[in-house]
């Protein structure tokens, strides 16, 4: 099936996340009514350099820069409404028109000070066992909503009633943040009036995004669905505990937007040429030395939401076998080969042996440049 007969499509990271999703979401957003994200939070980083201009989305689908494109923010997303406003900000200074293509779920759970204080009390405390978060307060927020303790956007339209729950919300966390974590604890007054200046800003772009969805599914409209981090840190599904808070696979497209599964129609996975990973956690094919220096130097490995330098490794077509599986990727989209130029070898993780090791097949290297390459058989 290729993608010019299909109406719904999924994309997301079939590695470890940084592969490039935003790039291509970009690419087809022109070919599309809408694009949807539908997990994760301000945690996520998709560059798009446009016109030589370099712009970072955090939590805006990557479709809002393309003029007539509807952008909508799904229910699975953990919402922090200061990261909003600030990249609303950037945008509308950018000269686009925001407000009137995008759309934030009401029942995306919000992602407040709190969170932030939370998760980055917690990682201190692990030191060398520290899962390497964003800082962002992410899996605290999502803490929060399986709780069901935690305030959603649907909540910014009634401020007094959000005081209340703040307040409730506020002292718990408080009484953790001072009596195990040792910190101090973070001011309601303050949370409050932050949200009371977001809300103003945030509550004309509410909506039932599962209802809007449903009108553009009837109608026959095509939707691309923009996933964040990457397949191999799914919650459920990745390499667990050093994995995301969120379930980053395709089955998270119909639960993070409300529509259903069997309106999507292609899930096209998106991977590099080679492996990159941002934090610890288990990575079989990382390399420490020339190589690995090479790929960082050359694919300008750091991270759009952090700035930490990526780790760097050859291709582990053993961990894409698995994406594929968990996702049931329709299609592959292979980012930054040309990053492999001018080396001597090329390997790829085909198994593991007993203890655990990568076992290579090696292919020899080239020395011409693949930059620009448009058709297979010029390779």
């Amino acid at each position: 099936m290729g993608l010019k007969m299909v109406k719904n499509v999924v994309i997301l990271g079939a590695q470890w996340g940084d592969e490039g999703k935003g790039k291509i979401v970009d690419v087809l957003s022109a070919k599309v009514a809408g694009v949807v994200r539908f997990q994760g939070g301000h945690n996520a980083g998709h560059t798009l350099v446009i016109d030589g201009v370099k712009t970072i989305l955090h939590l805006i689908p990557s479709g809002i820069l393309h003029p007539g494109v509807e952008c909508f923010i799904g229910n699975g997303v953990v919402l922090s409404p200061r990261a909003l406003v600030e990249e609303l900000t950037m945008l509308e200074q950018q000269g686009f028109d925001i407000a009137a293509r995008l759309k934030v779920s009401l029942g995306c759970s919000l992602l407040l000070p709190l969170h932030e204080e939370l998760d980055k009390a917690r990682e201190k405390m692990l030191g060398k066992a520290a899962i390497g978060t964003t800082g962002r307060g992410i899996g605290p927020a999502y803490e929060d909503k399986v709780a069901r303790r935690g305030l959603r956007a649907a909540d910014l339209l009634d401020m007094q009633q959000l005081e209340i729950k703040l307040e409730v919300l506020a002292e718990y966390h408080n009484f953790v943040l001072e009596k195990y974590y040792g910190v101090k604890p973070v001011a309601v007054q303050q949370m409050l009036d932050e949200l009371t200046v977001a809300a103003e800003k945030i509550k004309p772009l509410l909506a039932d995004i599962t209802g809007l969805l449903a009108i553009y599914q009837a109608s026959g409209k095509s939707l691309l669905f923009e996933g964040a981090q990457g397949a191999l840190l799914d919650i459920d599904h990745g390499t667990y505990p050093f994995v995301t808070s969120s379930n980053t696979t395709a089955g998270a497209a119909a639960t993070g937007s409300g529509l259903g599964p069997l309106f999507f129609d292609y899930v096209l996975g998106i991977a590099k040429a080679y492996t990159t990973r941002v934090g610890a956690g288990p990575f079989p094919t990382e390399l420490d030395g020339a190589v690995g220096k090479h790929l960082a130097e050359r694919g300008q490995e750091v991270g759009a939401t952090t700035g930490r330098a990526r780790r760097c490794g050859w291709f582990d077509a053993v961990a894409m076998r698995r994406a594929v599986q968990i996702n049931s990727i329709s299609g592959l989209c292979l980012t930054k080969l040309d990053v492999l130029d001018g080396l001597e070898f090329v390997r790829i993780c085909v198994d593991y042996d007993e203890a655990g090791k990568p076992v290579y097949e090696e292919l020899a290297g080239w020395q011409e440049s693949t930059f620009a390459i448009k058709k297979y058989a010029s390779l």
